[in-house]
């Protein structure tokens, strides 16, 4: 159903892949938007148990993109140095496809808003009174991966390809 990487000596383990969405904090989300046409929007995300989160408010494009068909893709990007004298980029990055929902519990809701919101600030009490501060206007999205890899450039794959390990 997925392809396969076309230079699969640049694809990440699954380890390495995983580090990387749990270390990004910004990812280019892809949706089936208007008529058809690809949308995408950058967004700011959490990784937990083998899924994403994001929250936002309860209307526009990307949550009516959402209802409308829940198949989407996530492009995160760890690492773009550009080599000028190479004409190049070292870059690592993860893309990732699944189905996004709308989360309609007050439980799971409330998850995901805790789960996103200590991502980016560990301070408990400040977070709680945030979320019921936002409760009537916060809608959550779960994504569920189902097919993910992670791909650096070649060169970085040849550099730690001949590190020696002691």
């Amino acid at each position: 159903m997925f392809r396969s990487m076309r230079r699969s000596r640049q694809q990440l383990e699954n380890d390495e892949t995983i580090k990387i969405l749990r270390s990004g904090t910004t990812g280019v989300l892809g949706l089936t938007g208007d008529d058809g046409y690809p949308y995408t929007v950058p967004i700011n995300y959490v990784y937990e148990d083998g899924k994403i989160y994001f929250h936002g408010a309860r209307s526009g494009h990307k949550y009516d993109s959402i209802k409308n068909h829940d198949k989407v893709s996530l492009c995160v990007i760890e690492k773009e140095d550009i080599i000028k004298e190479e004409l190049t980029t070292y870059f690592r990055s993860v893309i990732l496809f699944g189905r996004a929902r709308i989360l309609e519990t007050d439980e799971e809701i409330l998850h995901a808003a805790r789960v996103f919101s200590l991502r980016y600030n560990a301070d408990r009490d400040f977070v709680e009174k945030e979320i019921q501060n936002e409760w009537s206007n916060l809608c959550c999205v779960e994504i569920s991966i189902e097919h993910m890899t992670g791909k650096e450039a070649i060169e970085l794959t040849r550099a730690r390809s001949n590190e020696v390990l002691y």
